[in-house]
C-alpha cells in the first residue's frame, strides 16, 4: 500500500468538503436536529414518571452511537457516490490507485468526519440536555469501534450494489441504516420488537453492541462475552461485505459498466 496515493485520497475528499458548505449538513446539522428530536422525546416521556427517567440517557447514548456508525457509513458511499455523480470514475479506475488505497483513503477520511461530528453531538448533549457518553468510561471504545467497523462493511456493500445496479442503488446509503436503526435496538432492547424480528435483530453485532452499551450505562460491568461475539460477527460481517465489493467491482469492470458514468 502506497502511503502517499492513500493521502491523496483523503486530502481529494477534504478539499470536496471544506470548499462546499452544504456537506458539513451531515457533520453539524443533523447530528443537531436529532439531539433535539430524540432528546426533547426523552424529556417529555421522563416526565411521566419515576420508571421513565432512564429515557433520556438512553436515547441519547443510543442516538450518539448510531450516528458513529452512521457517519463513517455515509462518508464511505458518499465518497464513492462523488466520483460518479462527477464523471470521475473511469479517471480513478485508471490511475495507479489501488482499491485497496481508495478504500484507506475514504475509510481515514471517514475517521476525521466522525471526530467532527462526536464533538457537535457531544457539545449539544452537554449543553442542551447535561448528558456525555464518555462519562460512562473507556468501555466505550471498544463499542465504538464494533460500530465504525460495521459501518464500513455497510459501506462496502452499498458501493458494490451501486457498481453493480448503478445511480438507482444510490438510497440504499440512507435506506440501510433505517435497517440498522430499526432492528438494531439503538434506543431499546429487541425484545420490543415484533416477535418475527427477534432471531434476525440478534445475530446482528450491532445489537450486541448497542445492548452492551445500555448494561453500561445501567451502571452493570462491561458484558466482554458479548462484545467479543459481536466482534466475531463483525470480522464476519467484513470479510463477507468485501468479499461482495471486490466481486461486484470484478463484474462492472468485465460488463463494462463504466460507461455509465462517462
Amino acid at each position: 500500500m502506497n502511503l502517499t496515493r492513500v493521502r491523496a485520497v483523503i486530502k481529494r475528499h477534504w478539499l470536496i468538503l471544506f470548499r462546499s458548505p452544504h456537506r458539513w449538513f451531515e457533520i453539524a446539522f443533523w447530528p443537531l436536529m436529532d439531539v433535539i428530536l430524540w432528546g426533547s422525546l426523552g424529556y417529555f416521556i421522563a416526565q411521566e414518571n419515576e420508571a421513565s427517567r432512564a429515557s433520556v440517557p438512553y436515547l441519547l447514548a443510543g442516538l450518539v452511537l448510531f450516528w458513529t456508525l452512521t457517519q463513517v457509513q455515509m462518508t464511505g458511499s458518499t465518497a464513492f457516490m462523488e466520483e460518479t455523480w462527477t464523471r470521475n470514475l473511469l479517471n480513478v479506475l485508471t490511475t495507479s490507485v489501488k482499491p485497496i488505497e481508495y478504500l484507506a483513503g475514504i475509510g481515514f477520511f471517514g475517521l476525521i468526519k466522525l471526530v467532527m461530528t462526536l464533538v457537535t453531538l457531544t457539545i449539544a448533549t452537554i449543553a442542551l440536555y447535561g448528558f456525555d457518553l464518555s462519562a460512562i468510561g473507556w468501555s466505550v471504545i471498544p463499542i465504538i469501534g464494533l460500530l465504525i467497523a460495521n459501518g464500513w462493511a455497510v459501506a462496502l456493500i452499498v458501493v458494490g450494489l451501486i457498481l453493480r445496479y448503478g445511480q438507482s442503488a444510490e438510497i440504499l446509503t440512507w435506506g440501510l441504516n433505517y435497517v440498522v436503526l430499526a432492528v438494531s435496538g439503538v434506543f431499546f432492547p429487541i425484545e420490543a420488537l415484533p416477535a418475527a424480528l427477534h432471531g434476525f435483530a440478534s445475530i446482528l453485532p450491532t445489537t450486541l453492541a448497542f445492548a452492551a452499551a445500555r448494561q453500561v450505562l445501567d451502571g452493570g460491568e462491561v458484558p466482554w462475552s458479548s462484545l467479543g461475539l459481536a466482534t466475531l460477527g463483525t470480522v464476519a460481517f467484513l470479510a463477507l461485505s468485501a468479499w461482495f465489493g471486490a466481486a461486484m467491482l470484478s463484474v462492472f469492470r468485465s460488463r463494462g459498466f463504466i460507461t455509465r458514468y462517462s
